[in-house]
């Protein structure tokens, strides 16, 4: 699995599609499902996903618990883990880094850096290789 994060608009799709060849697309931002992977994922293709925070937010209104939410995405991360070896195709994530250090006034908002940012951690750890995009240019952190 690859890890590509940045900031909002820092270019991650961009970098994405300059470097992956056909993509199978599952994304937060045209309405998709999380779910959706299973059945957008075309024979032959890497999948890309992206939109995390939208659906980690969704996650928030229905869960109490943080650690519940973090088990939820770590599940599915070693499920794409195991379906990507199964299947010998790549898998990239787009996550969005946010807030780079700074602290939201909402507590809402506090909670969604905090979950994102540890599901970020345990999507880097799981992956073969992650990538920082900022301005376009993308920096191999592993």
């Amino acid at each position: 699995m690859q890890l590509v994060i940045g900031g909002a608009f820092s270019g991650k799709r961009k970098i994405v599609k300059d470097t992956i060849g056909t993509c199978s697309w599952v994304s937060a931002y045209q309405e998709d499902r999380i779910a959706d992977w299973e059945t957008r994922w075309l024979h032959g293709t890497t999948l890309v996903i992206e939109g995390w925070e939208k659906w980690i937010a969704d996650e928030l209104t229905t869960s109490e618990s943080n650690d519940d939410i973090r088990s939820l995405y770590k599940a599915l991360f070693q499920t794409l883990f195991e379906e990507e070896q199964r299947r010998k195709n790549k898998i990239v994530l787009i996550m969005l880094e946010m807030g780079k250090g700074i602290v939201p006034l909402q507590k809402k908002d506090r909670r969604l850096r905090d979950i994102a940012g540890w599901i970020a951690q345990d999507a880097a750890q799981l992956s073969d290789q992650v990538d920082y995009v900022w301005n376009g240019l993308a920096r191999r952190l592993k």
